[in-house]
């Protein structure tokens, strides 16, 4: 006989569970370990009887041996692991084991994961004093440090670090979400979704994009559309003053010269190295590189050189 082991996601709602689990729910008594299992109610309401006992491996195998039996997991990952394991040692013990097959009730879902850390977060913010104290001016800091971390394991190549710096960075996302009052995680998820859509009509509509450079040409479209809509009247509105000056140069610069600024502007440009600093940015665009790596790029070199030179 089978004792059948039918696991459930926490990240899926309770109730909405296969239809191959549904059909082991009710081959056979269901035991579980859990009184506030959160799937009781929705078996109870589908008239599948669920005895709540003491978690005995020996009795458990013994009982699966002559009956099929169902066992259901708890639904908090790894909390029936060593129980699991010990009614597997024990089904061996026997001279007939029962076959134990493991069954999901319940799949996560690509991205499932950002719910655990959003309730993780819930949690923090309520039950952490430095959570609790948090704002976004507060925070800023910590944002700007984490993307500067990404990035340096981008230049670095180092990418097996480089999950952990995006959790890092997406930490401050879910924390911005949950400090602000008048929106939420969902909230914003449902704002970039709904804008990549918006720009990617060559996907998501009938619009044809045969190369990456139609694509661009069409995101940067849609994106003047929307300032228009919004009664925006300058191409430069959204471009962020506080980022490094090199980058911010050549942003200002790539939006001027899409809207047909002169390149006249762009002459004599303030004086001495602030003149310099400026033309090589345009000089840099005009090759298709980016002046900020490209800095970046050689005082990594620097800072190579200044340590193999300190342990010569």
């Amino acid at each position: 006989m089978p004792l059948i082991v039918v696991t459930t996601s926490p990240r899926v709602a309770p109730g909405l569970l296969s239809h191959q689990a549904w059909q082991a729910l009710r081959s056979g008594p269901v035991l579980t370990a859990s009184g506030a299992h959160s799937q009781l109610p929705y078996l109870t309401e589908a008239g599948v009887p669920v005895e709540v006992v003491e978690p005995d491996p020996a009795a458990l195998a013994a009982r699966a041996a002559t009956e099929t039996v169902v066992w259901l997991a708890s639904a908090s990952e790894g909390e029936d692991a060593d129980f699991l394991r010990a009614v597997g040692h024990a089904a061996m013990a026997l001279d007939e084991p029962p076959v134990i097959e493991v069954l999901p009730g319940s799949y996560d879902l690509p991205g499932a994961r950002v719910l655990d850390l959003v309730a993780t977060m819930d949690r923090l913010r309520v039950e952490c004093p430095w959570d609790r104290k948090q704002t976004h001016e507060t925070l800023v800091p910590y944002l700007l440090e984490e993307a500067y971390e990404v990035l340096e394991t981008i230049e670095e190549g180092d990418y097996p670090a480089l999950r952990e710096e995006l959790g890092d960075l997406l930490l401050q996302v879910v924390f911005h979400a949950r400090v602000a009052d008048d929106f939420d995680m969902d909230d914003v998820a449902a704002g970039i979704v709904e804008k990549l859509v918006r720009r990617h009509p060559h996907v998501f509509g009938l619009v044809r994009a045969e190369s990456a450079d139609e694509v661009s040409d069409n995101w940067e479209a849609i994106k003047a559309a929307e300032r228009a809509s919004k009664g925006r009247e300058s191409v430069l509105e959204g471009v962020p003053m506080g980022q490094p000056a090199l980058s911010l140069a050549a942003q200002l610069m790539r939006r001027a010269e899409r809207a047909g600024a002169p390149e006249s502007l762009s002459a004599a440009i303030g004086q001495g190295v602030a003149r310099e600093l400026f033309d090589l940015v345009r000089r840099a665009a005009e090759a298709g590189l980016d002046a900020e790596a490209e800095l970046r790029a050689a005082t990594r070199t620097y800072r190579d050189r200044v340590r193999a030179w300190e342990t010569s």
